[in-house]
């Protein structure tokens, strides 16, 4: 699955979505993705650890929503990462 295809696809716990995909973080020049950007439904913006994700064709699952990390997180992968949004 190519990282583009993450992009808006519900992030679900026990089928309740918590929100949406908005970006894919890699770790400098790598391929692999390390995160998401997940737009949640309270509005806020949060990073998601693809390590604590289960990823599958039409969803992101995760087991609580404490694996969403809060704003500060995503800040530290936004200077430090590169960010799909930003190569397109």
């Amino acid at each position: 699955m190519g990282a583009v295809e993450f992009l808006n696809k519900p992030v679900v716990m026990d089928g309740i979505e918590l929100g949406r995909a908005v970006d894919v973080f890699f770790d400098g020049s790598a391929d692999e993705p390390i995160g998401l950007e997940v737009r949640c439904k309270d509005g806020v913006h949060r990073f998601l650890p693809i390590s604590t994700a289960e990823l599958g064709e039409s969803e992101v699952t995760v087991e609580s929503p404490l694996v969403l990390l809060d704003r500060d997180q995503l800040d530290f992968y936004r200077a430090r990462g590169r960010a799909l949004r930003s190569t397109r």
